[in-house]
Protein backbone atom coordinates (compact mmCIF):
# COMPACT_ATOMS: atom_id res chain seq x y z
CA UNK A 1 0.00 0.00 0.00
CA UNK A 2 1.49 3.09 -1.03
CA UNK A 3 1.57 6.58 0.65
CA UNK A 4 1.58 9.72 -0.73
CA UNK A 5 3.44 12.47 1.19
CA UNK A 6 1.83 15.67 1.60
CA UNK A 7 4.09 18.80 -0.08
CA UNK A 8 5.88 21.03 2.55
CA UNK A 9 4.56 24.26 2.03
CA UNK A 10 7.53 26.47 1.22
CA UNK A 11 8.59 29.19 4.02
CA UNK A 12 7.30 32.50 3.98
CA UNK A 13 10.26 35.33 4.99
CA UNK A 14 8.38 37.28 7.06
CA UNK A 15 8.67 41.21 6.85
CA UNK A 16 10.82 42.20 9.14
CA UNK A 17 8.78 43.96 12.70
CA UNK A 18 9.40 47.57 13.03
CA UNK A 19 11.76 46.57 16.28
CA UNK A 20 14.06 44.82 14.52
CA UNK A 21 14.17 48.36 12.32
CA UNK A 22 14.31 50.37 15.10
CA UNK A 23 17.41 48.27 16.41
CA UNK A 24 18.87 48.44 13.62
CA UNK A 25 18.34 52.12 13.03
CA UNK A 26 19.53 52.64 16.27
CA UNK A 27 22.96 50.72 15.89
CA UNK A 28 23.82 52.92 12.77
CA UNK A 29 23.33 55.86 14.29
CA UNK A 30 25.84 54.87 16.97
CA UNK A 31 28.94 54.14 14.42
CA UNK A 32 27.79 57.17 12.62
CA UNK A 33 27.81 59.12 15.35
CA UNK A 34 31.46 57.05 16.80
CA UNK A 35 32.83 57.44 13.12
CA UNK A 36 31.80 61.64 13.07
CA UNK A 37 34.06 61.51 16.63
CA UNK A 38 37.03 59.23 15.60
CA UNK A 39 37.02 62.15 11.81
CA UNK A 40 37.07 65.02 14.79
CA UNK A 41 39.64 63.64 17.09
CA UNK A 42 41.77 62.90 13.88
CA UNK A 43 41.27 65.80 12.27
CA UNK A 44 43.90 67.78 14.08
CA UNK A 45 46.43 65.56 13.31
CA UNK A 46 45.98 64.65 10.39
CA UNK A 47 45.92 68.43 9.22
CA UNK A 48 49.15 68.60 11.30
CA UNK A 49 51.49 65.94 9.49
CA UNK A 50 50.05 67.27 5.99
CA UNK A 51 51.34 70.70 7.32
CA UNK A 52 54.68 69.17 8.82
CA UNK A 53 55.25 67.64 5.46
CA UNK A 54 54.56 70.96 3.07
CA UNK A 55 56.91 73.32 1.96
CA UNK A 56 57.26 76.61 2.72
CA UNK A 57 56.10 77.59 -1.32
CA UNK A 58 53.02 75.28 -0.19
CA UNK A 59 52.19 76.70 3.20
CA UNK A 60 51.90 80.52 1.53
CA UNK A 61 49.79 79.00 -1.11
CA UNK A 62 46.35 81.08 -1.15
CA UNK A 63 45.06 77.67 -2.55
CA UNK A 64 45.61 74.79 0.67
CA UNK A 65 45.56 71.25 0.06
CA UNK A 66 45.16 68.23 2.05
CA UNK A 67 47.88 66.15 0.67
CA UNK A 68 51.51 67.67 -0.13
CA UNK A 69 52.35 67.94 -3.21
CA UNK A 70 55.76 67.64 -2.63
CA UNK A 71 56.36 66.24 1.30
CA UNK A 72 60.04 67.03 2.58
CA UNK A 73 61.43 66.72 5.79
CA UNK A 74 62.59 70.00 5.97
CA UNK A 75 60.10 71.50 9.09
CA UNK A 76 61.55 68.67 10.99
CA UNK A 77 65.39 69.79 10.52
CA UNK A 78 64.76 73.04 10.92
CA UNK A 79 62.52 72.64 14.29
CA UNK A 80 65.17 70.75 15.84
CA UNK A 81 68.51 72.81 14.50
CA UNK A 82 66.48 75.87 15.56
CA UNK A 83 65.64 75.00 19.37
CA UNK A 84 66.39 71.98 21.73
CA UNK A 85 63.63 69.83 21.56
CA UNK A 86 65.37 66.49 22.48
CA UNK A 87 65.99 68.23 25.30
CA UNK A 88 63.11 69.67 26.00
CA UNK A 89 61.26 65.82 25.53
CA UNK A 90 63.44 65.02 28.02
CA UNK A 91 62.44 67.51 30.38
CA UNK A 92 58.79 66.90 29.73
CA UNK A 93 58.89 63.24 30.12
CA UNK A 94 60.93 63.25 33.24
CA UNK A 95 58.61 66.03 35.12
CA UNK A 96 55.22 64.17 33.41
CA UNK A 97 56.32 60.53 34.97
CA UNK A 98 57.84 61.88 38.53
CA UNK A 99 55.23 63.90 38.99
CA UNK A 100 52.28 60.85 37.79
CA UNK A 101 54.10 58.01 39.89
CA UNK A 102 54.65 60.33 43.10
CA UNK A 103 50.75 61.35 43.05
CA UNK A 104 49.31 58.22 42.33
CA UNK A 105 51.47 56.56 45.35
CA UNK A 106 49.80 59.13 47.60
CA UNK A 107 46.79 58.78 46.29
CA UNK A 108 46.02 54.76 46.71
CA UNK A 109 46.82 54.78 50.53
CA UNK A 110 44.39 58.22 50.85
CA UNK A 111 41.68 56.77 48.82
CA UNK A 112 41.34 53.83 50.84
CA UNK A 113 41.67 55.81 54.36
CA UNK A 114 38.96 58.06 52.95
CA UNK A 115 36.99 54.68 51.96
CA UNK A 116 37.73 52.49 54.79
CA UNK A 117 37.62 55.15 57.59
CA UNK A 118 34.85 57.10 57.69
CA UNK A 119 35.65 60.12 59.88
CA UNK A 120 35.43 64.22 60.11
CA UNK A 121 39.21 63.90 58.60
CA UNK A 122 37.91 62.14 55.74
CA UNK A 123 35.03 63.82 54.80
CA UNK A 124 37.17 67.50 55.16
CA UNK A 125 39.50 65.51 52.59
CA UNK A 126 36.33 64.44 50.07
CA UNK A 127 35.27 68.69 50.48
CA UNK A 128 39.15 69.80 49.94
CA UNK A 129 39.11 67.37 46.97
CA UNK A 130 36.06 69.34 45.57
CA UNK A 131 36.94 73.05 46.30
CA UNK A 132 40.41 72.69 45.38
CA UNK A 133 39.66 71.96 41.82
CA UNK A 134 37.72 75.41 41.53
CA UNK A 135 40.57 77.67 42.00
CA UNK A 136 42.22 79.07 39.14
CA UNK A 137 45.82 79.26 38.12
CA UNK A 138 45.92 82.56 38.14
CA UNK A 139 44.71 83.11 41.49
CA UNK A 140 47.39 80.50 43.06
CA UNK A 141 50.41 81.20 41.09
CA UNK A 142 52.07 84.51 42.95
CA UNK A 143 52.09 82.81 46.66
CA UNK A 144 53.15 79.82 45.09
CA UNK A 145 55.74 81.25 43.68
CA UNK A 146 56.95 82.93 46.35
CA UNK A 147 57.02 79.46 48.39
CA UNK A 148 59.25 77.82 45.56
CA UNK A 149 61.56 80.96 45.54
CA UNK A 150 62.00 80.82 49.11
CA UNK A 151 62.95 76.97 49.11
CA UNK A 152 65.11 77.57 45.82
CA UNK A 153 63.04 75.21 43.35
CA UNK A 154 62.20 78.31 41.08
CA UNK A 155 63.94 77.31 37.54
CA UNK A 156 64.33 73.62 38.63
CA UNK A 157 62.53 70.67 37.55
CA UNK A 158 61.58 69.51 41.25
CA UNK A 159 59.88 72.06 41.93
CA UNK A 160 57.43 71.92 38.50
CA UNK A 161 57.33 68.20 39.74
CA UNK A 162 56.01 69.37 43.32
CA UNK A 163 53.34 71.35 42.07
CA UNK A 164 52.26 69.05 39.22
CA UNK A 165 52.21 66.49 42.01
CA UNK A 166 50.12 69.15 44.22
CA UNK A 167 47.57 69.86 41.15
CA UNK A 168 47.13 66.74 39.77
CA UNK A 169 46.44 64.79 43.63
CA UNK A 170 43.03 65.85 44.46
CA UNK A 171 41.82 64.32 40.76
CA UNK A 172 43.72 61.38 41.31
CA UNK A 173 42.49 60.92 44.82
CA UNK A 174 38.95 61.54 43.71
CA UNK A 175 39.35 59.26 40.75
CA UNK A 176 40.98 56.10 42.79
CA UNK A 177 38.68 56.52 45.75
CA UNK A 178 35.54 55.56 43.00
CA UNK A 179 37.87 52.01 42.46
CA UNK A 180 38.86 51.38 46.02
CA UNK A 181 34.82 51.35 46.71
CA UNK A 182 34.14 48.63 43.39
CA UNK A 183 36.59 46.42 45.66
CA UNK A 184 34.17 44.44 47.99
CA UNK A 185 34.96 44.43 51.45
CA UNK A 186 34.32 40.73 51.99
CA UNK A 187 37.93 40.03 50.55
CA UNK A 188 39.63 42.20 53.06
CA UNK A 189 37.14 40.60 56.24
CA UNK A 190 38.89 37.35 54.10
CA UNK A 191 42.47 38.56 54.43
CA UNK A 192 42.03 39.71 58.06
CA UNK A 193 40.82 35.93 59.02
CA UNK A 194 44.07 34.96 57.72
CA UNK A 195 46.31 36.97 59.55
CA UNK A 196 46.80 39.68 57.40
CA UNK A 197 47.41 42.82 58.46
CA UNK A 198 46.05 46.55 57.06
CA UNK A 199 49.60 47.43 54.84
CA UNK A 200 49.71 43.26 53.98
CA UNK A 201 45.82 43.46 52.64
CA UNK A 202 46.20 47.12 50.88
CA UNK A 203 49.07 45.64 49.01
CA UNK A 204 48.45 42.06 48.55
CA UNK A 205 44.53 42.09 48.09
CA UNK A 206 43.08 45.91 47.08
CA UNK A 207 45.85 46.98 45.14
CA UNK A 208 45.87 44.16 42.48
CA UNK A 209 42.20 44.87 42.00
CA UNK A 210 43.12 48.56 41.51
CA UNK A 211 45.17 48.36 38.56
CA UNK A 212 43.01 49.49 36.19
CA UNK A 213 42.15 52.70 38.25
CA UNK A 214 45.87 52.85 38.34
CA UNK A 215 46.46 53.01 35.10
CA UNK A 216 43.86 55.57 34.26
CA UNK A 217 44.74 58.08 36.66
CA UNK A 218 47.74 57.00 35.68
CA UNK A 219 47.66 58.21 32.10
CA UNK A 220 45.60 61.34 32.94
CA UNK A 221 48.04 62.66 35.16
CA UNK A 222 50.84 61.93 32.75
CA UNK A 223 49.06 63.41 30.05
CA UNK A 224 47.76 66.24 32.42
CA UNK A 225 51.61 67.01 33.74
CA UNK A 226 53.07 66.50 29.86
CA UNK A 227 50.72 69.55 28.28
CA UNK A 228 50.64 72.00 31.19
CA UNK A 229 51.62 75.56 29.85
CA UNK A 230 51.14 77.94 32.34
CA UNK A 231 53.23 76.65 35.38
CA UNK A 232 56.12 75.65 33.66
CA UNK A 233 56.24 79.09 31.23
CA UNK A 234 56.34 81.19 34.72
CA UNK A 235 58.50 78.57 36.90
CA UNK A 236 61.44 77.71 34.47
CA UNK A 237 63.20 80.50 32.74
CA UNK A 238 66.39 78.47 31.14
CA UNK A 239 66.06 77.53 27.84
CA UNK A 240 67.87 73.73 28.78
CA UNK A 241 65.38 73.23 31.48
CA UNK A 242 61.96 74.44 29.81
CA UNK A 243 59.68 71.62 28.92
CA UNK A 244 58.15 70.64 25.41
CA UNK A 245 54.97 72.97 25.41
CA UNK A 246 57.37 76.34 26.43
CA UNK A 247 59.90 75.34 23.67
CA UNK A 248 57.04 75.76 21.05
CA UNK A 249 56.30 79.36 21.59
CA UNK A 250 59.66 80.38 20.27
CA UNK A 251 58.45 79.19 17.10
CA UNK A 252 56.24 83.02 17.31
CA UNK A 253 57.83 85.69 16.75
CA UNK A 254 58.08 88.71 18.35
CA UNK A 255 54.82 90.26 16.45
CA UNK A 256 52.84 87.35 16.40
CA UNK A 257 53.96 85.76 13.17
CA UNK A 258 54.35 81.55 13.66
CA UNK A 259 57.03 79.64 11.67
CA UNK A 260 54.57 77.37 10.58
CA UNK A 261 56.31 74.38 9.09
CA UNK A 262 59.13 73.83 12.02
CA UNK A 263 55.63 74.83 14.63
CA UNK A 264 53.68 72.33 13.04
CA UNK A 265 56.81 69.69 13.04
CA UNK A 266 57.51 70.07 16.63
CA UNK A 267 53.88 70.18 17.49
CA UNK A 268 53.62 66.69 16.35
CA UNK A 269 56.74 65.68 17.87
CA UNK A 270 55.34 66.55 21.09
CA UNK A 271 52.12 64.84 20.34
CA UNK A 272 53.67 61.38 19.69
CA UNK A 273 54.88 61.04 23.41
CA UNK A 274 51.32 61.12 24.93
CA UNK A 275 49.80 58.64 21.93
CA UNK A 276 52.79 56.15 22.63
CA UNK A 277 52.25 56.10 26.15
CA UNK A 278 48.67 55.73 26.23
CA UNK A 279 49.16 52.71 23.55
CA UNK A 280 51.54 51.24 26.21
CA UNK A 281 49.15 51.74 28.59
CA UNK A 282 46.61 50.55 27.05
CA UNK A 283 46.61 46.98 27.03
CA UNK A 284 47.55 47.40 30.75
CA UNK A 285 44.33 48.79 31.42
CA UNK A 286 42.60 46.02 29.98
CA UNK A 287 44.03 43.02 31.28
CA UNK A 288 43.82 44.85 34.52
CA UNK A 289 40.27 45.43 33.92
CA UNK A 290 39.90 41.53 32.96
CA UNK A 291 41.86 40.21 35.79
CA UNK A 292 39.86 42.55 38.15
CA UNK A 293 36.57 40.97 37.30
CA UNK A 294 38.06 37.56 37.50
CA UNK A 295 39.31 38.28 40.96
CA UNK A 296 35.57 40.29 42.33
Amino acid sequence: MSTTRTPTPPAVSRPPTRRRLTRGAGRAGQYLALACYLVFLGFPLVWLLSTALKSPQELGSINPTWIPEHPTLENFRAAFDTQPLLRSALNSALVATSSAVIAVAIAVPAAYVMVRYRSRIGQAGTVWVLVSQMFPFVLVIIPLFLVLRNLHLINALPGLVVVYVVWNLPFSLWMLRGYVQAVPISLEEAAAMDGASRLRTLTSVVLPLLTPGLVATLMFSFVTAWNEFFFALVLLKSPEKQTMSVILTHFIGAEGVADLGPLAAAALVATLPSLLFFALLQRRLVSGMLAGAVKA
